[in-house]
């Protein structure tokens, strides 16, 4: 057994012995211990260094809260991670954990120089530093700064593990499984509600665990609770542990992480590591409990200098004693009962030394009974040892004043500045916090969200209050959904219940500028680096967060948040509520980037779209591109030809006879309601009132700011029917738009938004020969310009299918596009490609549909657009309606700079070497221009033109359209291109081919 381990004492199971490594060194913890509570039952305190000084440091708390004690941990081959906290991370066969932050070893690290140095690094020494000479920023201060910046190590493997999400509805969740937790589910498990209970630790208990002396309704502690946990799984309460409420969000969602296999040593096949948890509760109890506050004096930060509460809780969690002979330093009872457990357990006790010149006399016959020492009216001014405490330096204070020191021999000392109540989840829910001058901190006052708090997170004291809030609390969130529920009464004897007094900065008899007195151990934040901020002018707490980093980071200020505002609001000569609170965020622990991305990895990174054509595509060859979250047939191979090749023969095909193309990936949206003229007035640049049935127009849609957001041509089908298209890629981002206008800006109109996308599959037919071969497939209309013109839609039959034809191009040629139901879409391409074959119907995709829009001078909004171009940019001035009382940016387009000479214009470009050009190549008129040379443009489209006989490409140009036929150059890395500006239409500029 380890020397610091105690028979009989703990949760964990000696009887199963567990091997790891740390820092190479092979260790034997027990079944149910942490990295932290296996390492000190060795005796081992140094886990690892301080971020800023390279200080020795070991753990100080035994939970979550952990700032210091963070290590990696390897769980097998590309299983790495940083940052882990050696207080939560359970052990498991051939885990291999390694210390941070030092070099060449953890015994003898030479970033340990910065503690020598400190007065380098006061408060916001970095702001102060690194600003002369200006050119060593970037060749001396910034990569100093990034190599030295961060604690661990990022891993560089692929990680193997997977990870999951789901979503969950509940009628109460409750957060926290301790006493109050408890008794709360228990109350509000009445009625068939559907109660939650979830805690971050491996076992549900809470205090219980640390403090099993205390007897519940005539039980121990530790009988109570399983006899009671039984009894909630009984009522069909789901007990979740290991699962950490990391956010609390809008309408009562809260984020929980549950850690399934770090634990495991045999991990079953296709087990996730984490789930991701995003549960909708009607009611929500917070019962978080209180987190121990630390003192600040100087070297409170030594290995061995923890918590007196932590000490408590490895002692009667894990059976293991943090030191043997431990000094006892406090200013509340609590810490007297940690002292007294440790001696029950045969640890010598060397003095309990309380800022107090008075505690309850009950607390000074107990320690007596055990021969333990207490040091009544002292402060502790000073700690020694090297890489762990081995002496504490304490003074008598007397009207202020601090006596001479003595100095006691320990290898640990435990200290307790009182409790601060857990309050991060709540303040996410933007709830009011109200400050408590009696407790010293701030409480829980009105929140939003459907939302109580219970137990020590609202200040009560005590197992016995905790449990009987819990359950007053969970009979209110009964009662609240219409159940008629009553919290019961617990007996509770031994409850260790007390008080104690809040002391910003313990009183010392050394310089308070030398003083190592740490406020925030994980960012290396002292009280004199709180007290120079606020004599370098930082009032607000906000500010002395960032001038001093303390409370940020993974941290969230959990330990130091109280002692800073205390120490700061001193130093300011005000109130505490007068200097403020920081702002909590989540997550509240650190979580992993896998549990967020959850499912979204690899080839489910996004989720990948198929319409129903897909699989022929795929069938006969196609190679695909992504669009979005659409996988798209890019081109359709032959043998023998490469991309090029295959682009070639497509385009030949459209423009000589028939090709076919998959275009159910555009968007598709109904606007149907008595006012959905006016709405698309108002959506679209264009005017819609006198649109005939029947018939279709290109539909430009421009943001407030005047610019093109997204086009698509739209069909009136009925006189309050459109069907509107989009881009492919813009389909949810104008459904958004559009329902945004109309629920926030225009809610007396009568119009309903329904997105069709994935209601249609849609072909289009394009080429000389596309009405021959539909037309007899066809009911009810003859395709001929007069029954059928260019720009028209009905609903109709096609190949005996129901459909939605519109007759529209963008390729210059014959086109329609076919819209039947979603299922029938495959069937009906196999129709037409069986029926086309007489006319050398060609499949094409996505390439050659860019390359004949291209040629038309048609744009693609996002590529041809970059979010700054007007549709007078574009050369679409004549989308825009000049009479109409407004549209969706129009003030924005009459903006001054969006009206003035020089505006980059969308205009076509031939190069006279008759190469192709690269798309996103900057333009130049000026090719002798000294370097850096002035950009004015850029090319947005480049490609191969057989019907142009040369490539051809579109671009924005400074006043491009004013420009026709004069010469303009591309730097290129080996060359500089010239190009001729042209019109954007390189093809059948009259439009003369679209006749049947």
């Amino acid at each position: 057994m380890s020397q610091y381990r105690v028979s009989g004492r703990g949760r964990v199971d000696t009887g199963k012995p567990v091997s790891f490594t740390f820092d190479g060194k092979r260790y034997t913890g027990a079944a149910g211990d942490t990295v932290a509570s296996a390492l000190l039952a060795h005796g081992v305190h140094l886990m690892g260094r301080s971020f800023k000084y390279h200080r020795p440091r070991g753990p100080v708390a035994a939970g979550s809260e952990e700032p210091n004690a963070l290590i990696g941990t390897r769980r097998g081959p590309g299983r790495f991670e940083p940052n882990t906290r050696a207080t939560v991370q359970e052990l498991r066969e051939g885990l291999e954990a390694t210390s941070q932050n030092k070099y060449p070893s953890l015994k003898w690290d030479i970033g340990a120089v910065n503690d020598a140095a400190y007065m380098l690094f006061s408060a916001g020494f970095y702001y102060k530093t690194f600003m002369w000479p200006k050119n060593f920023w970037h060749k001396v201060y910034e990569p100093f700064i990034r190599a030295a910046a961060g604690l661990g190590v990022a891993p560089c493997e692929e990680d193997p593990d997977h990870y999951a999400s789901r979503y969950l509805h509940c009628d109460v969740l409750i957060v926290g499984a301790g006493p109050s937790g408890l008794a709360a589910a228990r109350a509000a498990a009445v009625d068939g509600l559907k109660v939650v209970l979830v805690d971050e630790n491996a076992e549900a208990g809470g205090t219980l665990l640390s403090e099993p002396q205390a007897t519940i309704d005539g039980q121990p502690a530790w009988d109570w609770l399983a006899s009671e946990l039984e009894a909630l799984k009984a009522a069909g309460v789901k007990i979740m542990t290991r699962t950490t409420a990391i956010g609390y969000y809008h309408q009562n969602m809260i984020g929980l992480c549950e850690r399934l296999t770090d634990h495991l040593t045999d991990v079953p096949a296709d087990t996730p590591r984490e789930r991701m948890w995003r549960v909708r509760a009607g009611q929500v109890v917070l019962a978080q409990g209180a987190l121990e506050k630390p003192l600040v004096f100087h070297g409170n930060d030594r290995p061995g200098v923890m918590l007196a509460g932590s000490a408590q809780t490895f002692l009667n969690r894990y059976g293991v004693l943090v030191g043997k002979r431990p000094v006892v330093l406090t200013s509340h009872d609590s810490a007297w009962y940690a002292a007294f457990d440790l001696a029950d357990a045969g640890a010598k006790v060397q003095a309990i030394v309380d800022l107090r010149d008075h505690v309850h006399v009950d607390l000074l016959t107990e320690a007596q009974r055990r021969g333990i020492t207490a040091k009544l009216g002292y402060t502790a001014s000073a700690t020694s040892g090297r890489l762990r405490v081995s002496s504490i330096r304490v003074n008598p204070v007397k009207g202020g004043d601090v006596g001479t020191a003595e100095r006691i021999e320990c290898d640990a000392v435990l200290m307790s500045g009182g409790w601060t109540p857990s309050l991060h989840l709540f303040s996410h829910t933007k709830g009011t916090l109200a400050w408590d001058d009696d407790l010293t901190t701030f409480l829980p006052g009105k929140t939003p969200e459907d939302c109580v708090i219970a137990g020590a997170s609202r200040g009560p004291w005590g197992i016995a209050a905790a449990l009987n809030d819990g359950a007053e609390k969970g009979a209110a969130v009964a009662a609240a959904l219409g159940k008629s529920a009553s919290g019961k009464t617990f007996a509770v004897e031994a409850d260790r219940t007390g008080s104690g007094i809040t002391v910003k900065e313990l009183p010392t008899d050394r310089s308070p500028g030398k003083a190592k007195a740490f406020v925030d151990y994980q960012n290396d934040v002292t009280a004199k680096d709180l007290r120079l901020a606020v004599r370098e002018g930082m009032r607000s707490i906000e500010h002395v967060k960032r001038y001093t980093t303390n409370g940020m980071a993974t941290d969230q200020g959990k330990m130091s948040n109280i002692n800073g505002l205390n120490i700061a609001s001193d130093a300011l000569g005000k109130a505490q509520p007068k200097v403020g609170l920081t702002t909590f965020r989540p997550p509240y622990t650190p979580t992993s980037f896998g549990a967020f991305a959850g499912y979204h990895r690899g080839e489910h990174f996004e989720v990948t779209r198929k319409t129903q054509i897909d699989s022929w595509a795929e069938e006969n060859g196609a190679v695909f591109e992504p669009v979005g979250q659409w996988r798209r047939a890019w081109y359709f191979p032959q043998a023998g030809e490469d991309m090029d090749a295959a682009v070639g023969r497509e385009c030949r095909a459209v423009r000589e006879t028939l090709g076919m193309f998959d275009a159910s990936t555009l968007g598709k949206i109904e606007v149907v309601g008595p006012d959905a003229v006016e709405f698309m007035n108002r959506m679209y640049t264009n005017p819609w009132t006198k649109l005939a049935l029947g018939r279709c127009r290109y539909g430009l849609l421009c943001g407030d700011d005047g610019y093109i957001r997204d086009d698509g041509v739209i069909g009136r089908l009925g006189q309050d029917l459109f069907h509107v298209t989009t881009t492919t890629g813009g389909a949810a981002r104008v459904m958004n738009m559009m329902e945004d206008y109309l629920q926030t800006e225009w809610p007396d109109l009568n119009v309903w938004l329904t997105s069709t996308t994935e209601q249609w599959s849609t072909i289009a037919l394009n080429g000389p020969n596309a009405a021959k071969l539909l037309a007899p497939l066809v009911e009810g209309i003859e395709l001929t310009d007069e029954a059928f013109p260019h720009m028209s839609c009905l609903e109709c039959t096609v190949a005996g299918m129901p459909a939605r034809l519109f007759r529209v191009s963008f390729t210059g040629e014959i086109g329609f596009e076919v819209n039947v139901p979603a299922p029938m879409g495959r069937k009906l391409w196999e129709k037409l490609w069986e029926a086309g074959q007489q006319y050398g119907i060609t499949a094409y995709g996505t390439e050659t549909m860019h390359v004949l829009r291209a040629e038309k001078g048609y744009i693609i909004v996002g590529q041809d657009t970059d979010g700054t171009v007007t549709p007078y940019d574009a050369g679409m001035g004549w989308a825009v309606g000049k009479s109409k009382p407004d549209f969706v940016g129009k003030r924005g387009m009459a903006r001054p700079d969006l009206v003035a000479e020089g505006r980059k214009q969308l205009v076509g470009l031939l190069t006279e070497d008759r190469s192709k050009l690269e798309e996103g190549a900057q333009i130049v008129f000026d090719a002798d221009q000294p370097v850096p040379m002035k950009m004015v443009g850029h090319v947005t489209s480049a490609y191969h033109s057989d019907a142009v006989g040369q490539p051809i490409a579109l671009a924005l140009v400074e006043g491009g359209q004013g420009r026709m036929g004069e010469t303009v150059h591309i730097p290129m890395p080996d060359r500089t291109i010239a190009a001729t500006i042209t019109s954007t239409v390189f093809v059948d500029p009259e439009n003369t081919r679209l006749k049947i």
